[in-house]
């Protein structure tokens, strides 16, 4: 069972609001944030991993609905490239909020 419970913290293609709203179907307003000890690469796709001393930008999705995590889990390939997993970010005002967040599945050290 999926959980709309936490917000969404994205980092790659679905930080662009047109995209989203194509995924999606509808606009979702983004809340910058930041995510520390991470740092964002590209191979096939978008994709952080641990790393000290870094930081990746990105946003905060807010209020999605059930049925839009599991269009998202859909669209990230879940579990086949990504699995989602709950982290703290940091939004600009400096507090913290606690979110899903897709991680790659060992595809990116391909």
């Amino acid at each position: 069972m999926v959980s709309s419970r936490f917000p969404l913290f994205v980092y790659g293609s679905l930080v662009d609001p047109d995209h989203r709203t194509e995924i999606i179907g509808r606009s979702v307003e983004a809340i910058p944030a930041t995510l520390n000890g991470y740092e964002r690469g590209k191979s096939r796709y978008w994709f952080i991993r641990p790393r000290a001393g870094v930081a990746t930008t990105g946003a905060v999705l807010n209020d999605l609905t059930d049925k839009e995590f599991i269009t998202l889990d859909e669209y990230e390939e879940v579990p086949t490239l990504y699995a989602r997993q709950r982290i703290i970010v940091t939004l600009s005002g400096g507090e913290e909020r606690e979110c899903w967040v897709y991680f790659p599945t060992g595809w990116e050290r391909e």
